[in-house]
Order: structure tokens, then sequence, then C-alpha cells
């Protein structure tokens, strides 16, 4: 049975960082590609970052040059660093699979940046 946890979410200012991780279970970790998404209220949950088996990364254009996604194969986590964050990066993030999802959802960690 596929298990993601997410955390390290919080609440900071406009201009702060944050570090999500994502402990995954269930899957064949290393062999797959994963991807952090988020969804803010009354949106649709959108891809950010996506980071392959063999450590490519693809950003979505709105996070690019402020978020870092990284694997750690040996924990099964993988990981988003995300710098100067904006209000509009407000939303509940999560990991999956990339294509996604894999299983359920988990329950995501919310990120709330203040102006």
């Amino acid at each position: 049975q596929v298990q993601l946890v997410e955390s390290g979410g919080g609440l900071v200012q406009a201009g702060g960082s944050l570090r999500l991780s994502c402990a995954a279970s269930g899957i064949i970790f290393s062999i797959k590609s994963m991807g952090w998404y988020r969804q803010a209220p009354g949106k649709q949950r959108e891809l950010v970052a996506v980071i392959t088996s063999g450590g490519s990364t693809n950003y979505a254009d709105s996070v690019k040059g402020r978020f870092t996604i990284s694997r750690d194969n040996a924990k099964n986590t993988v990981y988003l660093q995300m710098n100067s964050l904006k209000p509009e990066d407000t939303s509940v993030y999560y990991c999956n699979t990339v294509p996604g999802p894999l299983g359920s959802w988990g329950q995501g960690t919310q990120v709330t940046v203040s102006s």
C-alpha cells in the first residue's frame, strides 16, 4: 500500500524559506519520478516540481529559480527547498509520483506566506 507523508510546512513571511519533506513507502521509490504538487483554495491542484529517477529536474515557471527539488533514495524521501516565498505560494503541498497520483493523496502540508 502506497503511503506518502508530507511535512515541513508552516507560516512564513514573504521572502522567507521553508523545506518540505515527503517520506514514501509501499513503492519502489528509486525508479519513480516524483513531484511536488500544490493546491490553493478554489484552485486546481498543480504540479510545481519534478525529479526523475536519474535526478533530472523540472519546474513550473511560477517557482523556477526559487524552489529546488531533491531526493534521497536511501531514505525514500523527496524534498522541496522553497526560497524567496511569495504570498501566492500559499497552498497545501503534496508529493506523489509523476505522472500521478499513485494511490491516494497524502494529507499534504500547509504553507502560508504572509505579506
